[in-house]
C-alpha cells in the first residue's frame, strides 16, 4: 500500500501523454501548423521545466546550508559540464524528430491509428537491440512481437475496412515516429544518467527546442499567433507532454521499478483511444478494442514474465 501513491504517479504521468492526439487534432482543427503546434509545446515545456530546475536547484541549496555544506563542495559532487549539457541537448533531439512525424502522421490517419503505430516501439526497441547485441529473441519475445503484430492489425481496422482505405504517407509517418522513439528511449537513458532529472530534463527539452527552431522558425513568436488560441494550445500539450510525465515518472519509477513501470505505461493507449472515439467522434469498432487489448497484452507480457520469475527465484526452495 505504501507504494500505492508512485503508482498512480506513473499511471498518471502514462495516461498524460494519452490526451495529446487528441489536443494536436483540435489545434489542426482550428488552423494552426505543424511547427507552430510543437514549436508552442516545446517552448511551454521548456519554460516548465526550468523552472522545476531552478526550484530544484534552491531546494538543495537549502538542505546544503542546513547541513553545513558549502556551495563548492555540492557542485564538486555532482557536475554537470557543458560535455553533460550537450549530450543531454543532442539526447533530446528524437523527440522532436517523434512529435514532429506522429504529429504530421494526425493529418492523414485517425488518431486512434496513430497511437497505434507510435506503440510499434516496443517491437522495433526490440528488434534495434537483438542486432545490436547479435542476439536472437527468446520464446517470451516471440510471443510478444506475434501479439503486438496481430493486435495491430486488428486495432488499426485493416480487418474490418481493408489496407487500402489507409493513407500510406499517414502510417509512415507514424511507425517513422515509432523508429524515432525507440532511439530516444535508447539514447535517452545511456546520457548522463547520474544527473538530477529535472536537470536532465531541462537540458533535453532544451535541445530538442532549439533543433525544432531551426527546422521551424518561430514566426508565431512575433505574428501575434501565440497570442491567440495557439496559447492555450501549446501550454495544454507543454503540460501534459514536456513536464508532467517527466515529473511523475522521476518520482514514481525509482520506488516501482522499470518493469512496473513498463506495464503501468501502457496506460497511454487505450486513453488516447478512448478520448479520439468520444472527443474527436473516431469510429472505433469492437474487433478494433480486441487488437488494444492485445497489444497492451503483448507490451505487459514481458514485465509480467520478468517479475514473475523474479518472485519464483526469490522464494526459498
Amino acid at each position: 500500500m505504501k507504494d500505492s501513491k508512485y503508482l498512480l504517479s506513473v499511471l498518471a504521468g502514462a495516461m498524460s501523454y494519452g490526451i495529446l492526439s487528441t489536443i494536436v487534432v483540435l489545434a489542426y482543427g482550428k488552423g494552426y501548423q505543424l511547427g507552430e503546434v510543437v514549436g508552442t509545446q516545446l517552448l511551454t515545456g521548456c519554460i516548465l521545466a526550468w523552472l522545476l530546475a531552478l526550484y530544484t536547484k534552491i531546494r538543495q541549496t537549502r538542505k546544503a546550508r542546513t547541513r553545513g555544506i558549502t556551495a563548492a563542495v555540492q557542485r564538486a559532487a555532482s557536475p554537470l559540464t557543458w560535455k553533460h549539457r550537450l549530450l543531454l541537448m543532442l539526447a533530446g533531439a528524437p523527440t522532436v524528430a517523434t512529435g514532429l512525424m506522429y504529429y504530421q502522421s494526425l493529418r492523414y490517419i485517425p488518431a486512434s491509428l496513430a497511437i497505434i503505430l507510435l506503440f510499434q516501439f516496443t517491437w522495433i526497441s526490440v528488434l534495434i537491440q537483438a542486432v545490436s547485441k547479435r542476439q536472437r529473441p527468446d520464446k517470451i519475445t516471440m510471443l510478444t512481437l506475434l501479439l503486438l503484430f496481430g493486435g495491430t492489425l486488428l486495432a488499426a481496422g485493416i480487418m474490418d475496412q481493408g489496407a487500402a482505405h489507409f493513407n500510406v504517407l499517414g502510417i509512415t509517418l507514424g511507425l517513422l515516429s515509432a523508429v524515432s522513439y525507440s532511439m530516444f528511449i535508447i539514447f535517452s537513458g545511456k546520457a548522463v544518467p547520474a544527473a538530477h532529472p529535472a536537470y536532465r530534463s531541462a537540458w533535453m527539452i532544451t535541445g530538442g527546442l532549439l533543433l525544432l527552431f531551426i527546422l521551424f522558425p518561430p514566426y508565431f513568436l512575433f505574428n501575434g499567433l501565440l497570442w491567440g488560441q495557439l496559447l492555450l494550445f501549446g501550454f495544454l500539450l507543454g503540460l501534459f507532454g514536456a513536464f508532467i510525465p517527466p515529473v511523475l515518472f522521476a518520482i514514481g519509477v525509482p520506488h516501482i521499478g522499470g518493469g512496473m513501470a513498463g506495464i503501468l505505461g501502457a496506460a497511454e493507449l487505450p486513453v488516447a483511444v478512448l478520448l479520439s472515439s468520444f472527443v474527436l467522434h473516431e469510429q472505433v469498432s469492437g474487433l478494433q478494442w480486441t487488437g488494444v487489448v492485445l497489444v497492451l497484452l503483448g507490451v505487459m507480457l514481458p514485465e509480467l514474465y520478468k517479475l514473475r520469475w523474479k518472485n519464483a527465484s526469490a522464494l526459498p526452495s
